[in-house]
């Protein structure tokens, strides 16, 4: 009887001190979170301070540019690494990586110093972003994955939005300088959680297979090339220049060559199951019209809310920032409705509404009221939520360990291209119809830097209202794309694996 309540207290012993151990790791993954979405934005509203001090505002867009090339482009790289050693190696390697980068950029002398810190910065953010979601499905079984999901969600969008804004305070009242170096404390306290409370089943030296680094170095060369010609195209040269035409050039020729050389490679960075295994090919091809779709609220309803309605910037954020209320309270109740109906009807049911939304848009009343766009940002927020939760998670539920981290990076691949190509794409639909309706080579961050809420003129106020509005009928036409990607090609019934 001793022996047997000694047994029971040890159990429950260890039970408390497993649970105690997952939420420290948890707690780690929310601040790797909020480091990576908080330099996706934070430097916005420090540019002035930047330039001031360092110059170089000719190639400042870099320091945007730069860091988000080298997220996306590692994020394919890390997720094959970290089905190969183990998500602990890649996140404590990737987040020492960004905290160097963030201190080299706290001491850069120049803007060249910067930028290229900066692009140090992207090279470990890809592995927090893409090690933290795949970390999220390992610790957790797939009745509980919806809360971590949802905290994850709820940490990325509070700190998106509250980065310009976090910047602005640090450069008003600090030095720009901060504003790297405040990741420093934050960073150091994740990965003492990690190496203190991540634990991880050991794998034997003879069961890792070799890298293919070959395979690496050719993904990273065809996504920073075909990457940046998008982000500087229409930008920086004329799409139909020689730059430009130059670099989609290279792109396909070294499309090519990562596609021969991963069919000799015996372990792939990106292995060919990840296109032919139909749930994940629908959920990726989904998901990357979900970031595409997500640059017109993004990008282009701030610019609408101060030029058209004539709100102050901090409203216009409050309009924008309105969806990041309900997007984590849908997702962490969209578990409710996929036990019903499944993962994919679920999406469906949240891309298609969020279609809806997005083509009810331009029909607005001019110049209308704030609560109106805040209105259908509030519910297309909830749409989005119940779309996107269900797909991450449904997706990595249908492959074991040692596929999941790849998995999960091909699907953040495809989220981060769409919304490079997205940002290219509607860029120029928004400048078109401002030269359209204004007259001339009118371009659409020429007007709008120099508008002045309240005092502009009727008909340039009508022309953004009507290039946002081609804008988000494009962004329309992603979702319903998304709906019919999930109807033709998704499964009805997701083939998840046994926990």
């Amino acid at each position: 009887m001793d022996q047997g309540d000694t047994g029971i207290r040890t159990a429950a012993t260890k039970r408390t001190q497993d649970t105690r151990r997952r939420r420290a790791v948890v707690a780690a993954l929310m601040l790797a979170m909020a480091l990576a979405a908080l330099d996706a934005t934070i430097v916005s509203t420090a540019v002035p301070q930047i330039v001031g001090d360092l110059g170089g505002f000719a190639v400042f867009s870099w320091l945007f540019s730069g860091y988000l090339l080298a997220v996306t482009v590692t994020l394919p790289v890390y997720g094959k690494l970290s089905d190969t050693f183990g998500r602990k190696p890649v996140l404590i390697a990737g987040a020492s990586v960004f905290l160097a980068g963030s201190l080299l950029c706290a001491v850069a002398w120049n803007m060249g110093a910067l930028i290229a810190f900066r692009i140090l910065q992207g090279l470990g953010g890809g592995a927090l972003q893409g090690t933290v979601q795949t970390l999220a499905a390992d610790l957790y079984p797939l009745k509980d994955r919806p809360k971590i999901q949802s905290k994850l969600s709820t940490v990325w969008a509070v700190s998106a939005v509250a980065g310009p804004g976090v910047g602005g305070v640090l450069a008003a009242y600090a030095d720009w300088r901060w504003i790297f170096l405040v990741n420093l404390p934050i960073g150091a306290v994740a990965l003492w959680l990690i190496v203190r409370h991540l634990h991880e089943p050991q794998q034997k030296p003879a069961e890792r297979p070799r890298i293919d680094w070959a395979g690496a170095l050719a993904v990273f060369a065809c996504g920073g090339v075909l990457l940046t010609a998008l982000v500087q195209g229409g930008v920086a040269w004329p799409w139909l220049s020689v730059p430009s035409t130059a670099l989609f050039g290279t792109g396909l020729v070294l499309v090519a060559v990562v596609v021969l050389v991963e069919r000799r490679a015996a372990e792939p960075i990106i292995p060919g199951w990840v296109w032919r295994r139909r749930t994940i090919a629908a959920v990726n091809l989904a998901l990357g019209a979900l970031g595409l779709l997500m640059v017109a609220p993004s990008v282009f309803l701030p610019t609408y809310a101060q030029s058209v309605l004539g709100l102050a910037p901090v409203a216009a954020g409050f309009v924008l920032s309105v969806w990041t209320l309900s997007w984590p309270v849908s997702a962490a109740l969209s578990q409710h409705v996929y036990r019903r109906i499944g993962f994919r009807n679920t999406a469906m049911l949240g891309i298609g509404t969020a279609a809806l939304i997005l083509f009810a848009f331009p029909f607005l009343p001019y110049p209308g009221r704030a609560w109106q766009p805040a209105l259908l940002m509030l519910l297309l927020g909830a749409a989005l939520g119940l779309f996107q939760l269900p797909l991450i998670v449904g997706v990595q539920s249908t492959v074991g360990w040692a596929e999941r981290g790849t998995t999960t990076a091909s699907v953040l691949f495809c989220r981060q291209t769409g919304q490079t190509i997205g940002a290219s794409v509607f860029g120029a639909v928004a400048n078109g119809v401002l030269a359209d309706r204004l007259g001339g080579a009118s371009d659409f961050d020429s007007v709008t830097r120099g508008l002045d809420a309240g005092q502009v003129p009727d008909a340039t106020r009508r022309a953004i209202a009507d290039a946002v509005h081609a804008v988000y009928l494009g962004a329309g036409c992603a979702a319903a794309a998304a709906f019919l990607v999930l109807l033709f090609l998704a499964p009805r019934r997701f083939p998840v694996l046994k926990d």
